[in-house]
């Protein structure tokens, strides 16, 4: 019998231990709806060096923006809106310009945006990505990769002009969505860029993002 219970306590150990060390960002499951997400570079799950991910980049079979995102990078939050959604990525392994050019060497954009307050945007046939440094660690960048239809009905406009005109936005929409999507931002929250903080119902300024696994997220309190 004391044997039994001495090999019970130690799985039992063993069970606890592994429990501690897991990441968490690696289940995927929602978290407390006030929590507020922090990216650091300890968050980060371990990557390969940057000259590996530059080949493995170079050399996939699939010119697909989000499936190459997804390919090399870790998921570290995910935002939802209407029947659409935003995956949040991150990498401590590049800094904005270098990983701007590692990924539109392997999939080019149909628009590129300057670099505007250390954000840049990239327009793909489904997607809009955006790189700009985590909020938290500027030694991590994160990588969103929006679906066009989460951008169209979410974003704000004003955030948007930013980086490129109205009139290719207003194209790429149609219906007069820039003047459409304005008046509805007046009275509702729309989401302008993910920093994986809360305020008030979720969407805060303009400025700010929220995710699904807090409750919140575009459209809370529309």
């Amino acid at each position: 019998m004391p044997k039994r219970w001495m090999l019970l306590i130690g799985f039992l150990l063993m069970v606890f231990v592994l429990s501690a060390c897991s990441s968490p960002f690696t289940s995927g499951v929602n978290r407390g709806m006030d929590q507020e997400i922090t990216i650091t570079a300890e968050d980060v799950p371990e990557e390969l060096p940057a000259d590996e991910i530059i080949s493995s980049i170079q050399a996939s079979p699939s010119d697909q923006i989000d499936a190459i995102i997804a390919s090399h990078f870790s998921l570290m939050d995910t935002v939802a809106g209407e029947e659409s959604t935003a995956q949040i990525y991150a990498t401590a392994q590049f800094e904005l310009e270098e990983l701007a050019s590692v990924i539109t060497s392997a999939a080019e954009p149909k628009e590129t945006s300057e670099v505007v307050d250390n954000q840049q945007i990239f327009i793909y046939p489904g997607y809009f990505v955006t790189l700009k440094p985590s909020e938290d660690d500027k030694n991590v960048l994160l990588i969103e990769v929006a679906e066009e239809a989460f951008v169209e009905r979410n974003y704000s406009p004003s955030f948007l002009s930013t980086y490129f005109t109205i009139r290719m936005l207003d194209s790429l929409f149609g219906n007069n969505w820039s003047s459409s999507m304005s008046r509805t931002c007046q009275t509702a929250d729309c989401y302008g860029g993910y920093t994986g903080k809360t305020s008030g119902s979720g969407m805060g300024t303009p400025n700010r993002g929220s995710t699904t696994f807090r409750g919140g997220g575009p459209g809370a309190g529309k």
